[in-house]
């Protein structure tokens, strides 16, 4: 199933997708980070019990997720990526957090920080927790937790990140707007992560362009992981890493006002932001 929030920030309503067909999904979840959820939503597609939503094509597209318990991210995940950061390929995942409030629709406008002289994209594969994950016997019994995908891009703020940050790497990542989610959430059973094309553009510009199948700690291995030091818990997100092709590689400028980016995962959509100097 392919799921969204539509409408103004903070009075989005829930949708289930199905060609150029929108349904209401109010009377049946307000969420979509739990596997019960996701499961009512689907009884009530096979019943025929959802109402079309009237003008749902024309509201804004809201975050596929309301608000995160956590957002939890994969660094240096792709060689290449570790390689243009001067960096060897890790080897064990590289965790680091992003506030819950970095949030934003796909295609809403974002604020480059005050301050800020190396705004940067990422494009990644963005995972949503369905069901309690904590000491997972194998990264096999990692499937059975995840409630769908999505596409994020993971805006960093390099100096911030690597120059002023006193050894985390969170000050960089946590300005608000820094989490663009979406357009949609496709559930685990309809999307296979192992290997999907990524992209992504500036001013119409090619800069990113890999597959999942690069991904040096796939999702399963990830998500069982992260599940031997702390609980994910329906809701959470994960972000698993991006490919070569940033601004921190030297090859392309940082962002500017009055630039747009634009990133693509096969399957999971499209996004677009302008960006404005905060």
């Amino acid at each position: 199933m392919k799921l969204a929030r539509l409408g103004e920030p903070g009075q989005e309503i829930p949708v289930l997708i199905e060609g150029e067909t929108y349904f209401d999904l109010r009377g049946v979840a307000a969420d979509f980070g739990d596997l019960d959820a996701i499961e009512a939503i689907r009884s009530a597609r096979t019943s025929g019990s959802l109402p079309e939503l009237d003008g749902a094509a024309a509201l804004r597209i809201g975050a596929p997720v309301v608000k995160p318990g956590a957002i939890l991210c994969i660094g240096m995940n792709y060689a290449a990526h570790a390689a243009e950061s001067g960096s060897a390929p890790p080897a064990l995942p590289i965790l680091f957090l992003k506030t819950p409030n970095t949030v934003g629709g796909p295609n809403d406008d974002v604020d480059i920080p005050r301050k800020s002289l190396k705004t940067d994209w990422e494009v990644e594969l963005a995972v949503l927790i369905g069901r309690r994950a904590l000491y997972l016997d194998s990264p096999g019994d990692s499937a059975a937790h995840v409630a769908g995908y999505l596409a994020a891009n993971d805006l960093s703020e390099r100096e911030f990140q690597l120059e002023i940050s006193g050894g985390q790497w969170s000050k960089g990542k946590s300005a608000p707007g820094f989490s663009p989610l979406g357009p949609w959430l496709v559930t685990a059973d309809e999307f296979d992560p192992g290997d999907v094309r990524l992209r992504s553009w500036v001013n119409g510009e090619p800069r990113q362009d890999s597959t999942t199948a690069d991904l040096i700690f796939d999702v399963d291995y990830i998500i069982w992981h992260l599940s031997q030091f702390m609980a994910l818990d329906p809701g959470d997100v994960i972000m698993t890493g991006t490919p070569a092709g940033v601004a921190l590689s030297g090859r392309f400028p940082y962002l500017a006002a009055g630039d747009v980016v634009e990133i693509e995962i096969d399957g999971l959509g499209r996004q677009r932001q302008l960006y404005r100097q905060a």
